[in-house]
Formats: C-alpha cells, sequence, structure tokens
C-alpha cells in the first residue's frame, strides 16, 4: 500500500505551511479561530459552500499535520467543526445547516458537547438528562434539566448539543434525543470548572435547570438521538487521529532527547522501550492512513485503543527516562503556591485517563466483539 501522497496535496501542504509560517502572532481562543475562518481553513471537509475551503481527505490529513508541526493553538472550533458539521450533514435539516454551519465555518461561534454524565460516561445509554417539551413566546421548544460531566470548552462554549431523555418512560438507548442548547441562559446552564490532578481544569461541569432548546434543533428528530450519537462518535477519529500523532512525535522525540541527555538511553531496557514506542507509533499512523475514509466498522475503536494504551505507556517512559526526580516537584509544597509540574509530570498524570476518556478500552473491546466479530452481546441490566 502507497502511503505517501501526491503532487496536489504537497502543493496543498506548502500553501498551508506558507500560509502558518505568516502567522507567527496567535494565542488560542476566538481571534485566532475567527483568523482561520477567514482564511477558509475551518471545514475544508464539509460538502456544502459555507465561505470554506474545499480540500480532498489527503488535503486535510496534510493541514492537520502542518497545523501541529507549527505548534499553533489549540483549537477553540474543533467540536463544532469536526463533530458537529458532519452531523448535521449526514442528520440535519437544510435548515440547520444553514443555521449553525456558516458561524462555525467563519470562528464565530464555539460548541461543546454534552454526552457524559456523573452515572453515564463510558454506558452513555444510561443517561438520565430529560428534555420536556414546552411552549413559550418564542414558540414550541423544549425545557432541559440535568447535569453534564467532562464538558471540555463548556466555559467558552456559545452552544452544546446534548443527548437527553425525551421520552420519561423509556430506557437504555430508546427515547433519547439530539438537542442544540444555546449556553447564554444565566440561571439556567452553569459550568463549573473540575480541577485534576495535574492542577489544571481542562473539563467541566455543566448544570442544566430548565434550559430552553428551540424544537426546530432538534437533530435527526425526536427519539432518534442515539443514532445520531453514535454517528457523531464515528467522526471523533480518521483524521484528528493522524494529527494527534504529530503531537506524539513530538512528545517521544523529547523524551528520547532527554534519555541521552541524562544517560538513561544507555540502559538497555530503557531503550528497548524508546524503540518499541517509535516503532509502535509508526504502526499506528500507517493502520490510520490505510482505515482513513473506510467503512470499517472496527476502525474508530482499534485507533481509541491503539493510542490509549500508547499515550499511557509513554507518560510512563517519560517518568522513568527523568528517575527519581521526577517524583518531587520543582519548589517545596506550600497550600497558596503548588509547586508546578514539568513536562514529563504532566504527561504521566494527564495519560492515565487516556484509556477511560472518550470511550474506555472496555467499551472499545465490546464494540469490536459485538459489531465486527459477532460474538453474544453482554447483559445490560
Amino acid at each position: 500500500m502507497d502511503f505517501t501522497f501526491g503532487p496536489e496535496t504537497e502543493a496543498f501542504r506548502a500553501e498551508a505551511r506558507a500560509w502558518l509560517s505568516a502567522h507567527p502572532d496567535r494565542a488560542p481562543g476566538r481571534e485566532w479561530e475567527r483568523e482561520l475562518g477567514a482564511a477558509g481553513w475551518i471545514g475544508l471537509g464539509w460538502r456544502g459552500e459555507y465561505g470554506n475551503r474545499r480540500a480532498t481527505l489527503a488535503q486535510q490529513v496534510a493541514w492537520g499535520e502542518e497545523y501541529a508541526r507549527a505548534e499553533a493553538p489549540a483549537r477553540s472550533g474543533h467540536i463544532g467543526e469536526n463533530l458537529l458539521a458532519p452531523t448535521l450533514e449526514a442528520h440535519g435539516t437544510p435548515d440547520q445547516r444553514d443555521r449553525f454551519l456558516p458561524p462555525v465555518a467563519r470562528g464565530e461561534e464555539l460548541w461543546c458537547q454534552g454526552y457524559s454524565e456523573p452515572g453515564a460516561g463510558s454506558d452513555l445509554a444510561g443517561v438520565r438528562t430529560a428534555a420536556v417539551r414546552d411552549h413559550d413566546a418564542g414558540g414550541p421548544c423544549y425545557r432541559v434539566t440535568g447535569q453534564k460531566i467532562w464538558t471540555s470548552l463548556a466555559r467558552t462554549a456559545d452552544w452544546c448539543f446534548v443527548l437527553a431523555r425525551t421520552d420519561p418512560h423509556s430506557r437504555r438507548h430508546h427515547g433519547l434525543s439530539f438537542l442544540l442548547v444555546p449556553m447564554d441562559q444565566p440561571g439556567r446552564v452553569e459550568v463549573r470548572p473540575i480541577r485534576q490532578m495535574t492542577g489544571t481544569a481542562e473539563f467541566n461541569e455543566v448544570f442544566f435547570d430548565g434550559a430552553r432548546a428551540d424544537a426546530a434543533h432538534v437533530v435527526g428528530g425526536e427519539g432518534d438521538g442515539w443514532q445520531v450519537a453514535m454517528s457523531l462518535l464515528g467522526f471523533e477519529r480518521g483524521v484528528s487521529t493522524l494529527v494527534q500523532q504529530i503531537g506524539f512525535e513530538r512528545e517521544l522525540r523529547e523524551v528520547v532527547d532527554r534519555a541521552v541527555a541524562g544517560g538513561a538511553a544507555a540502559d538497555p531496557v530503557l531503550r528497548d522501550r524508546l524503540v518499541r514506542q517509535w516503532a509502535e507509533l509508526r504502526t499506528m499512523r500507517w493502520n490510520a492512513l490505510r482505515t482513513l475514509g473506510t467503512a470499517d466498522p472496527a476502525a474508530p475503536s482499534v485507533a481509541k485503543l491503539l493510542w490509549g494504551g500508547w499515550h499511557q505507556r509513554l507518560g510512563e517512559l517519560a517518568v522513568a527516562v527523568r528517575g527519581a526526580p521526577a517524583a518531587t516537584g520543582p519548589t517545596p509544597w506550600e497550600p497558596e503556591r503548588p509547586y508546578e509540574l514539568d513536562q514529563a509530570q504532566r504527561m504521566f498524570l494527564f495519560s492515565r485517563a487516556d484509556t477511560i476518556y472518550g470511550g474506555s478500552d472496555e467499551i472499545q473491546r465490546t464494540i469490536i466483539a459485538e459489531r465486527v466479530l459477532g460474538l453474544p452481546k453482554e447483559p445490560r441490566g
């Protein structure tokens, strides 16, 4: 199988690299999203015309790889661009696409994902957030009440797509709906950051207390939310997996450099682990390229299993290379001034969750077993 890119893709890559080089003063947030949108770099793979460039799948990979190599800011708009947009293209109405996709393409509206709950993480079918039909001065609507957790970007998002139970008598994946809910509803939507053991707070809890969602903003129809939600999870892999590997490659290189500089590479066991990490990363890339754009039902789950475990092992290797100093911080502990973690420590601690978030390893293996291998389904209560 040929894993190289053709001349048209390489020309596109050169254009992307030149544009990124010409925009060195950048910071994450809305202004950067608007700058990307004005240049047409948002929504490269969308089918419709919303002011975005049109790009082949290979060109999308090239853009993502150059973005990662340039160490450009973490995207604030990637959930709207890479998750919501393809979902609306697959399941949304023309009015929904016309309303929501242009602002995403311009970098003007940011989104977050309302899936997981305290009692329904990997087991998403157990969601309890409820949405009740109502009618107010704005017309037909739903009132959403419940709690979501581990919600990335909730503090900056304008909208949240929420999986909620619209049939109070339903169980499991039946009676769920996919709602588009505005976040700017004081007193009805509250966001609380979750501080992690790294000391940072990338995730949030979101509380809905009768939050309003327009009845016209149900994607796929009432009661069909499970199908829409599962379709969206398939978009979470693919090109993003390849782009993610550029960051992994940079992290691995830093660990190797530290091992060589500090003498840890002389240890044959550590050296073998470093080589194994490199070989596995190359294998992940080839597998991602091989399955890119295919309808292989196992591909998203296999990709998640591969990178989750790989990155967790890299975190373990990063602190092993540092040795005993990795167990301490650079400054003494003070309640008002906790010590700051270095890069290796942050990677180790944060990567503990890699095999849990985005679908735990257990769930991915169950999907492969049941949907691909045809094994008997696990009993569910």
